[in-house]
């Protein structure tokens, strides 16, 4: 076998085998994120944003009480 050959090969099978697919939904792989108070004091904007659209998706879809 050519070492071109080789390599396609090669990076054919590394590309295949780092393609995985994660079984389960958003309330099965997720959970509410509690922080506290003076961990919610240091967040920025955007990751108090982040955080309350999680948790919000997860009442919504998963049912998880405030």
């Amino acid at each position: 076998m050519g070492k071109g050959l080789m390599l396609a090969v090669v990076a054919a099978l590394a590309a295949t085998a780092s393609c995985t697919t994660v079984k389960g939904g958003f309330c099965a792989l997720s959970s509410p994120l509690r922080l506290s108070t003076a961990a919610v004091d240091a967040l920025s904007d955007a990751e108090v944003k982040a955080l309350l659209t999680h948790n919000r998706k997860g009442e919504r879809l998963c049912g998880w009480k405030p």
